[in-house]
């Protein structure tokens, strides 16, 4: 987005930081970089006497992650960046820093083993949040909730005029079955709350020993399990060498789910997550065609090809002809 890299923007950004660091006792001892620049959103660097803070600037259709990580910050602060400042209206964040990515963690390590400590703590945020589901709604967090998801399910396949209708056809016919497999989700009465909806390992930071939770901008509010969608089938499954069904994601299934055990059994959780493993694609397709609906030209042809990609994984992961 050329927005990112205007100096005019730029030039706003920085006295925002610089405006705000002053009201947090700080002050930039360096200067600033901007070491990632995507369609959908900047990051830019800020060294302080105290350490890197961090600026995070959406486009409109992620903008709702500033309310959420507000959210987040004010009830659960021990499992956020620290939040420095926020402006709602203008999508900006001014955060500390986050420490190392897992990312970098599980390749030192050479194992997978610390998602067994993480998955338990999403799951348990999750839960804590749960209460503030309307309010991050009304904050306009997208509301994937059950009660909706298929009418939005059909709302979706009537926007996606690229498709062919050889394509289209298929996941028309699966409508039905949308509603069902909604319904029976909905019959375990797992609390809805935040989703991260993008949850892997680029996306979790450990701080002195802290699991930290970084990127809400493909944020939902939903049924839970949806996150495990893309943590367990699009990443853990892939194992450390990035092959396809090489590691059993069981044991990591089952770390996320105890903390759900207060509301159900173990074996209806599992019935309950292997639903929510197929709908949460679903959720993910949504969430990312309002992203890329949001983008401008070329980037927005190009990422709308993900929403198919992810309506194939629903579809065939249904066992769908």
């Amino acid at each position: 987005m050329a927005e990112w890299t205007d100096p005019g923007w730029l030039a706003e950004a920085h006295e925002w930081i610089h405006e705000q660091l002053s009201a947090a006792g700080l002050r930039a001892t360096g200067p600033i970089g901007q070491p990632h620049v995507r369609p959908w959103s900047t990051v830019l660097r800020v060294p302080t006497e105290r350490g890197d803070c961090w600026f995070k600037a959406n486009i409109p259709t992620c903008a709702h992650e500033a309310a959420v990580v507000s959210v987040l910050a004010r009830e659960r602060p021990h499992r956020v960046p620290e939040l420095l400042a926020v402006d709602r209206e203008r999508g900006w964040m001014l955060m500390g820093d986050g420490g190392e990515r897992l990312r970098e963690v599980i390749a030192r390590e050479k194992s997978l083993q610390r998602w067994l400590d993480v998955l338990p703590e999403y799951a348990q945020l999750q839960i804590d949040i749960a209460g503030d589901a309307d309010e991050l709604v009304d904050l306009s967090a997208p509301d994937r909730r059950l009660g909706t998801l298929g009418s939005q399910y059909d709302h979706l396949l009537d926007e996606l005029d690229g498709f062919a209708e050889s394509e289209l056809g298929p996941l028309r016919a699966l409508e039905p079955r949308v509603s069902e497999m909604c319904d029976q989700l909905a019959s375990y009465r797992i609390p809805e709350t935040i989703q991260h909806d993008d949850l892997h390992d680029g996306q979790v930071f450990v701080r002195d020993g802290a699991y930290l939770f970084f990127d809400w901008g493909d944020s939902c509010v939903s049924h839970p399990f949806f996150s495990m969608a893309v943590t367990l089938e699009g990443q853990l499954a892939w194992g450390l060498d990035d092959i396809e069904g090489s590691e059993d994601t069981r044991p990591f299934r089952d770390a996320y789910l105890e903390p759900f055990t207060r509301w159900a059994s173990s074996s209806d959780l599992e019935e309950a997550q292997a639903i929510a493993l197929r709908l949460g694609w679903i959720c993910r397709a949504l969430n990312w065609h309002r992203i890329a609906s949001g983008l401008e030209s070329p980037d927005r042809e190009e990422s709308l090809e993900g929403t198919e990609l992810r309506l194939q994984l629903f579809r065939a992961g249904i066992g769908a002809p």
